[in-house]
């Protein structure tokens, strides 16, 4: 059987991007995208949603088989690996309510436990949780089972505010982006940068479903009605042209080992 190689320390470069405007952009429109995705390949593609997840699980597995196999960060593959991410925690959680009729007050919690179990975890073992050191395997494993944790938790939250409680797709955004706002601004007056990094990482992605939502849904739902075809076309066209260009520049400098920056 097939072994991922397992670099040293010293043989393998920081595997995530640098954490700068571009990075926040590219994130939030991945979790749009996870949000409208899903929704046009199980409803408007007409996969269904068991199809829907078989076929996302099995791209999931093999893009992070890629990521795991590089030893630098390499654009095009990492934000692949993104992208599917959200939409596979999208699903995980969807069929948890839809499928299981799991309540998002339990599942919201499920996945809050679920994610400090694994900082809990990670640091005990790496003493670290900044996305500035992921140099070993083992720390690259913690990262990406971190990141799906705080996509499907982004979910459970996002739907829990936005249906459950009533708040709605327009006023959701708004709620969420003001937190990350309050986040940012946190960070900005001299707040720990690794646990603002990762708060505003798990509201991003209630932030991009609430987005998501308002601009798909019919107008009779709160919704604006561009439905989910073109809203994933359009949030995948600017995500490949953010991702190019990183891709370009990273191919026409000379990698060098990521030092630490700030998280916004």
């Amino acid at each position: 059987m097939y072994k991922l190689p397992a670099p040293r320390a010293s043989d393998m470069l920081n595997k995530v991007p640098e954490v700068a405007l571009s990075f926040w952009i590219i994130k939030i429109m991945s979790t749009t995208v996870g949000e409208t995705g899903a929704d046009f390949l199980a409803v408007n593609a007409g996969w269904g949603q068991g199809m829907t997840r078989t076929v996302m699980a099995a791209l999931l597995a093999a893009a992070l088989f890629m990521q795991l196999r590089t030893r630098r960060y390499t654009p095009w593959i990492y934000w692949l690996t993104v992208v599917l991410v959200s939409v596979v925690g999208t699903q995980i959680t969807d069929f948890l309510t839809d499928g299981l009729g799991v309540s998002l007050y339990a599942s919201s919690s499920a996945f809050a436990m679920a994610l400090a179990a694994i900082f809990f975890v990670w640091y005990r073992v790496e003493r670290t949780l900044s996305i500035h050191d992921i140099v070993t395997r083992s720390r690259e494993l913690f990262y990406w089972a971190a990141i799906l944790c705080t996509f499907a938790l982004g979910t459970a939250a996002g739907d829990l505010a936005t249906e459950a409680l009533g708040v709605g797709f327009a006023w959701g955004a708004v709620a969420f982006g003001a937190l990350i706002g309050i986040t940012y601004a946190t960070w900005r007056m001299g707040g720990n940068a690794v646990l603002t990094f990762w708060i505003g990482y798990i509201l991003t992605r209630p932030f991009g479903a609430a987005v998501g939502d308002l601009l798909t849904q019919a107008k009779t739902y709160g919704g604006l009605g561009m439905g989910a075809t073109w809203t994933s076309a359009l949030f995948l066209s600017v995500i490949v042209m953010l991702v190019a260009t990183a891709q370009i520049g990273m191919n026409g400098s000379r990698p060098a080992q990521a030092a630490e920056h700030p998280p916004f």
